[in-house]
């Protein structure tokens, strides 16, 4: 098998790793046959797991929500915060346009989110 093709093989893949674990550990030599099928078939479940089951990157709204969230602001109170206007806001939620270079620097200090996820890079 060079690839899983479908989820019956995938689920197969996932119960044959786990009776595999048992068998292999740090002292396992890399030649032992029950350490190369566990390292192949490990390599196909994650590869099929990312392309299939894959969250993605989180949009800078998603993460604006939950920081809200976690800190307890509402809008009115994160507009402030970061020096923009409530209506502003709204359309950074909307997707009507993106915080400025200067909006997204104080996003992310004041906030603590990556700056890559501020800036979609």
């Amino acid at each position: 098998m060079t690839r899983i093709e479908n989820n019956v093989q995938y689920e197969w893949a996932i119960r044959r790793v786990e009776e595999l674990l048992p068998f292999v550990d740090d002292n396992t030599p890399l030649d032992d046959p029950n350490s190369i099928e566990l390292e192949l078939l490990s390599n196909l479940v994650a590869d099929y797991s990312e392309e299939h089951f894959s969250l993605g990157e989180p949009s800078l709204v998603d993460v604006l929500k939950l920081r809200m969230f976690e800190m307890g602001l509402n809008q009115k109170t994160l507009s402030k915060m970061i020096g923009v206007s409530p209506s502003r806001l709204s359309d950074y939620f909307t997707g009507k346009c993106e915080p400025t270079l200067k909006v997204a620097r104080e996003i992310s200090k004041k906030l603590n989110i990556d700056a890559h996820i501020v800036l979609g890079v």
